[in-house]
């Protein structure tokens, strides 16, 4: 759940991962006590002193961990919001509905209809994986504004 505070709606949000990112969630627990993304600035002198410096939480995407990923992989002009265009679009290509498009973009969904025909979360799991078979089909990354 991603409290109200963190979310840009300002609402709580159930964050649904595919299994792919379900696995990076596995592999990065166990640094922290309660945060699973974190970093450490590494010491630039004394490495022998202690206590080693502290996990902190990884507070934005928008990181420098980020740029020199995306600068490595040549890929200068991608943001991080073209990775949630790139998701809307694999999601559309991969056959999901709308609906469930919307509920795992995180956007809010209005009207009735949408209320009574509520997704179950073992359904969206099965959108969120459907990403993973499009491949063959679909740009593998939706640059906008680049």
């Amino acid at each position: 759940m991603v409290p109200a505070a963190e979310f840009k709606g300002k609402r709580d949000h159930v964050l649904i991962l595919n299994d792919a990112a379900w696995r990076v969630v596995q592999a990065c627990r166990g640094q922290h006590s309660k945060y699973v993304f974190v970093y450490r600035r590494e010491r630039v002198k004394n490495f022998d002193l202690a206590p080693v410096m502290p996990y902190q939480r990884i507070g934005t995407m928008n990181n420098t961990a980020w740029q020199r990923a995306r600068d490595a992989a040549g890929l200068t002009k991608v943001r991080v919001h073209d990775l949630r265009h790139t998701f809307g679009q694999r999601l559309r290509d991969a056959g999901v509905n709308e609906e469930d498009r919307a509920l795992l973009l995180g956007h809010a969904i209005e009207g009735m209809p949408q209320h009574y025909a509520s997704a179950t979360v073992a359904r969206l799991v099965d959108a969120a994986n459907r990403v993973q078979h499009t491949v063959d089909r679909t740009t593998l990354l939706r640059v906008v504004n680049g």
